[in-house]
């Protein structure tokens, strides 16, 4: 496949640490700092990290014409060519590891690793109509029902239950107040992607992560990706769909443990 000409970088970026490149693709609604800040200093701490905001989120405006995984990908592939990183591993969480996937097949030249994290190749109908009905509140402004629709299912069963009625509350208002602008574009493209002939074509070692109590990207979907990726590793979390919130420790272990080891 001919190198692709990569776009000129316009999503907001951010850079920290030295070493081997990462890239990290962050999830729908979500943000590098939302979605990988529990994480960061850890990633950080022997890598370069890179991450990018979609449009929409962080400090990057929305776009006037409907997401792509196509333009998400070489965005942010492009954000790291920016900062200096010829090659790189990439961190995909939740809708970003589709982002991920289709950076590694239409970059091979650049994309050594890939970690898969509650990864999604295409919505079933479950995911379907919780992203359908995501998109229709956000545009119609219902934050704080979005919030209160979403919230349960993205803890996993032993973070819900810890939880008092005042405190998931006051978490559903926080939710609610931090919904980025961007985020029915984001739940748009849940419902529209597609990556199941990319699998095959991955060429690179992959980490796939299941969050095993996961209501809003089901396991089920994990093991799709898993199983249609040559040579990949399935590992599980005890976590719902936000590892980030629940078990950061954990999560950063296996992600570091993987990398740290293809470097050795």
């Amino acid at each position: 496949m001919p190198e692709i000409a990569l776009p000129v970088p316009v999503f907001a970026r951010s850079v920290q640490g030295a070493g081997p490149g990462l890239l990290l693709a962050h999830g729908a609604g979500g943000s590098v700092a939302g979605n990988y800040g529990p994480i960061l200093d850890g990633l950080a701490a022997n890598r370069t990290v890179v991450g990018a905001d979609y449009p929409g989120t962080g400090a990057t405006p929305r776009s006037a014409a409907p997401l792509t995984l196509d333009g998400l990908a070489d965005q942010l592939v492009a954000a790291a060519v920016a900062e200096g990183l010829e090659t790189f591993a990439v961190v995909g969480y939740s809708l970003g590891t589709a982002v991920a996937i289709r950076a590694a097949v239409r970059h091979p030249e650049r994309v050594t690793a890939l970690v898969l994290t509650a990864p999604v190749a295409r919505p079933d109908a479950a995911l379907r109509r919780l992203a359908e009905r995501w998109r229709h509140l956000h545009t119609s402004g219902a934050h704080v029902p979005l919030a209160r629709y979403l919230t349960p299912l993205a803890l996993g069963t032993s973070a819900l239950a810890a939880m008092s009625s005042d405190e998931l509350d006051a978490l559903v208002r926080e939710t609610a107040r931090s919904l980025p602008p961007g985020g029915g574009d984001h739940a748009d493209l849940v419902v529209r992607t597609d990556v199941r002939e990319d699998l095959a074509r991955i060429a690179v070692p992959v980490l796939v992560i299941s969050t095993t109590e996961d209501f809003m990207v089901g396991p089920e979907l994990h093991h799709e990706v898993a199983e249609g990726i040559p040579g990949a590793r399935l590992v599980g979390i005890p976590t719902g769909h936000l590892p980030f919130a629940e078990r950061p420790e954990a999560w950063l272990a296996l992600i570091t443990d993987f990398l740290d080891h293809l470097e050795r």
